[in-house]
C-alpha cells in the first residue's frame, strides 16, 4: 500500500498538521521536528500527491495555454515548447483550444483559471479590455499580443514583412496580392501596417485580399482572386494558407515562381518540403513559448514583478518559391 502522510505522522510522532507545514512552509515548524519529518518520509519515499499540495498551498501546479486551433502545426509548436519549459520548473499544461472563435476563448480562461495557476493566451482575437479584464481574475501572459499592462513574448510579424517587401522588390516585382488573415488577429495586423509602410518605401503597388480563414482552405479559395488582380507576386498570410495558394496554382497550371512568386509565415516543417519548397519567414517558436512560460513564473512568484514586452526577431528564409518576374 502507498504511505500516506498520516504513516509519516505517526511514525515521526507528530500530528498531520505538523507533516504538512514541515513540508509545505518549514518556517512555521522548528528545526529539529523538521528534520525529523524529512528523514521519516525520505526512508518511507513519501511525496505529497499533487491534490494534497494543492490543499495545503493554494497552488495547482499547472498552468493554462489557450490557442487559437491544435490543427495548426504553428500552435503544436508553441504547445510543445511551453510544455517542455513548464516541466522544467515542475508545472503541468492544461491546454485549450478556442477554435479560432473569440466567445470561446474568453469562456476558457474563465473555467481554465479555476483549475490552474496562471494562464498563457496565444495570438487571442478578444478585445484588449476584454483581454485586460479577464487579467485582473487570473495571472496572465500573452503569446503574440501586445496589451499594455500584460507582459507578452511577441514575434517580430512587422519586421518580417518588411523583409518580404524588399526581397520580393529586389526581384524587380511591383504589384503584389497580400492575402490577409483573422480580422481580430494581433499579427495580421501588425503585418499589414508593415506592409504599407514597405510598399511605399520600395514602389510596391499592394492589393489586399481577404480577411481568409488562416487554413489550407482559406488559401485554395485566394489563390484565384489574386491571379484575378494580375499580380506578379502573393504573400500569404501563413504557410497553411501558402500550402493551399500553391495546389490551387499547380490546379490552373500556373508555374511556381516562373509566372508567380510565392511568400508567406511561419517556416512550417512542411515548408521546406512543399515542391517547390517555400520562401517564408521563419517565427521564433521556440523561444517564444519558453519566454512565455518564464514570464507567467515570473508573475507567479510575484504579482507586482514589472511588465514586459520582449519581442524576438524574425528571419526571411528565401528558397524556391520566388524568383524574378515573368517579362
Amino acid at each position: 500500500m502507498p504511505v500516506t502522510i498520516r504513516d509519516v505522522a505517526r511514525e515521526a510522532k507528530v500530528s498531520v498538521a505538523t507533516v504538512s507545514r514541515a513540508l509545505s512552509a518549514p518556517h512555521q515548524v522548528n528545526e529539529a521536528t523538521r528534520r525529523r519529518v524529512l528523514a521519516v518520509a525520505a526512508e518511507f519515499g513519501y511525496r505529497p500527491s499533487p491534490a494534497a499540495r494543492s490543499l495545503i498551498t493554494g497552488k495547482t501546479g499547472n498552468i493554462g495555454l489557450i490557442v487559437p486551433d491544435l490543427g495548426n502545426p504553428f500552435f503544436t509548436g508553441v504547445l510543445k515548447n511551453v510544455q517542455s519549459r513548464a516541466r522544467q520548473s515542475g508545472y503541468g499544461v492544461f491546454v485549450g483550444d478556442s477554435d479560432e472563435d473569440p466567445a470561446v476563448e474568453e469562456e476558457l480562461v474563465a473555467s481554465m483559471a479555476k483549475q490552474v495557476d496562471g494562464v498563457l493566451l496565444c495570438s487571442p482575437g478578444i478585445k484588449d479590455g476584454q483581454i485586460t479584464a479577464l487579467a485582473a481574475k487570473t495571472p496572465l501572459v500573452l503569446l503574440n499580443r501586445k496589451v499594455r499592462g500584460i507582459s507578452a513574448a511577441l514575434m517580430d510579424s512587422a519586421g518580417g514583412m518588411r523583409q518580404s517587401i524588399e526581397h520580393l522588390a529586389a526581384l524587380g516585382h511591383r504589384r503584389c496580392a497580400f492575402l490577409s488573415g483573422p480580422r481580430n488577429s494581433w499579427s495580421n495586423r501588425s503585418r499589414t501596417t508593415a506592409l504599407r509602410g514597405a510598399a511605399a518605401r520600395t514602389g510596391m503597388e499592394i492589393v489586399t485580399l481577404g480577411p481568409f480563414p488562416p487554413r489550407y482552405s482559406g488559401g485554395t479559395q485566394a489563390a484565384d482572386l489574386a491571379l484575378a488582380e494580375q499580380v506578379t507576386a502573393i504573400i500569404a498570410y501563413n504557410d497553411i494558407m501558402a500550402l493551399g495558394a500553391l495546389a490551387r496554382l499547380r490546379e490552373r497550371d500556373i508555374d511556381v515562381p516562373g509566372e508567380l512568386s510565392l511568400t508567406s509565415f511561419d517556416d512550417l516543417v512542411f515548408a521546406a518540403v512543399s515542391a517547390p519548397p517555400l520562401t517564408t519567414v521563419a517565427m521564433p517558436v521556440d523561444a517564444a513559448g519558453r519566454i512565455a512560460v518564464e514570464l507567467l513564473l515570473a508573475r507567479l512568484a510575484d504579482p507586482s514583478a514589472p511588465v514586459v514586452h520582449q519581442e524576438l526577431p524574425t528571419q526571411l528564409i528565401v528558397r524556391q518559391t520566388t524568383a524574378p518576374p515573368a517579362r
